[in-house]
């Protein structure tokens, strides 16, 4: 089986590589170039997101007049630009340092005139890495805001539509404030089904929705009465209209992307192929069946590779470590090591190198995993009602580490199997 996990994870740095920011970039620029100055008039940069400093690296090769250049990104992925400032922020719970970052790039784009071209660059983990507190919101009280939304097990888009409305740089609030000058933003998604909305909570583009609809999300996930009075007190107003200029938002990069070329990659290898799922969403132990009932299903006399691609939910309840990606990894492993026959492997990763508060990427487990994990004295049920699923993969060695990739477009799945 160890040939099969070198295929997977080679199979997985070919959905990494497909969202290589740089060069997605460069593909748009040779397509469509940045748009020409007028008369007195400089490019204003700003890169935010976890894929940032390649992202601008790139774009300022494309710059020959006059600019300014401003990046935000994570302490994982951060690197000197020449040229540019860069600014660290906290994922993926914001603090000060994101609040500096927030308030930094309201400041840039602000002084940006009609004569001028602002040039944003977003990728995923922006909602975390600038936060702009709306007014008579601590950033204590939004810090306590996303980890309620973190916990509860939300998806990202309901998560990005209560933290737009908590914000003066989300859900177009970049727009507002480079107004009059006119926004170019190429945008590398992490949200399934590409809702540019959502991609760092769309500082370029509309708001998801209102504060009514913020607020009642969170009374449908039972946080209303958990969230801070400044926040109930926010969202009980009424929003008002909120001047949204307009902005041209190109999508250079996705999951859907990334996934059909992990495919490719398969393909050529001669694994049988399917993508089950674009949208693998939802609480973990619904994915766990999914992939399960999925690998059943599959074909067991020649080499089969099944697909996903998504972003998975965690119900919180333990005080343990880990993340959706090394959580769905150890379930597969509990129902598979039953379930399952032959020879097979399932890794779970995300894009970016990093799943929840952990040094991992995620995990990748086979038939032996679980009680592997049992084998050197540790109880697997125990760690996994506990949320520790970094503990029982580390001890099982069985954590995907790749350190920061410069990148993130969400999260890949792979199940492979020999044929018996």
């Amino acid at each position: 089986m160890k040939d099969v996990q070198e295929i997977a994870l080679r199979l997985f740095q070919a959905g990494v590589d497909r969202a290589d920011p740089a060069r997605a970039l460069r593909q748009q620029l040779m397509l469509e170039p940045l748009p020409v100055l007028p008369d007195g008039g400089r490019y204003l940069l700003v890169a935010l997101g976890k894929a940032a400093v390649p992202m601008m690296r790139e774009a300022l090769a494309h710059v020959t007049e006059d600019y300014e250049a401003l990046v935000v990104t994570n302490s994982e992925n951060a690197k000197e630009v020449e040229g540019a400032r860069v600014l660290i922020g906290s994922h993926p719970v914001p603090d000060q340092s994101s609040a500096d970052a927030g308030q930094a790039i309201l400041d840039f784009v602000g002084r940006a005139g009609a004569q001028d071209r602002v040039i944003a660059l977003i990728s995923g983990g922006g909602s975390a890495l600038a936060v702009a507190p709306s007014a008579g919101i601590s950033l204590a009280d939004k810090a306590q805001v996303n980890q309620l939304l973190l916990g509860a097990g939300m998806d990202i888009n309901h998560m990005n539509l209560v933290r737009q409305q908590l914000s003066d740089l989300k859900g177009g609030g970049l727009l507002r404030q480079a107004a009059p000058a006119p926004v170019y933003a190429f945008m590398l998604s992490d949200v399934i089904g590409d809702d540019l909305r959502a991609i760092a909570s769309g500082p370029t583009v509309a708001a998801i929705a209102d504060r009514a609809a913020a607020r009642e999300m969170l009374e449908q996930s039972d946080l209303w009465e958990a969230v801070p009075q400044s926040v109930r007190d926010h969202l009980s107003q009424p929003t008002g209209s909120r001047r949204r200029p307009s902005a041209k938002n190109t999508l250079i990069g996705s999951n859907r992307l990334s996934l059909d070329a992990v495919a490719a990659a398969a393909q050529k290898d001669n694994w049988q192929t399917q993508v089950v799922s674009y949208g693998l969403v939802g609480d973990v132990r619904d994915a766990a069946r999914q992939v399960i009932q999925a690998a059943q299903s599959a074909p067991s006399r020649q080499p089969v590779a099944l697909l996903w691609g998504g972003e998975t939910t965690v119900q919180i309840t333990g005080s343990g470590r880990g993340g959706r990606n090394q959580e769905l990894a150890l379930r597969v492993a509990q129902v598979g090591a039953d379930l399952l026959s032959g020879n097979w492997l399932f890794l779970s990763a995300g894009t970016d190198g990093r799943d929840g508060p952990t040094d991992a990427a995620g995990g990748i487990v086979n038939g032996q995993t679980w009680a592997a994990i049992a084998k050197v004295g540790y109880d697997p049920q125990a760690l996994l009602d506990n949320n520790d699923s970094y503990t029982a993969l580390s001890v099982a060695k069985s954590l995907v580490i790749t350190g920061g990739t410069g990148t993130n477009v969400a999260d890949i799945q792979i199940f492979l199997r020999l044929p018996e």
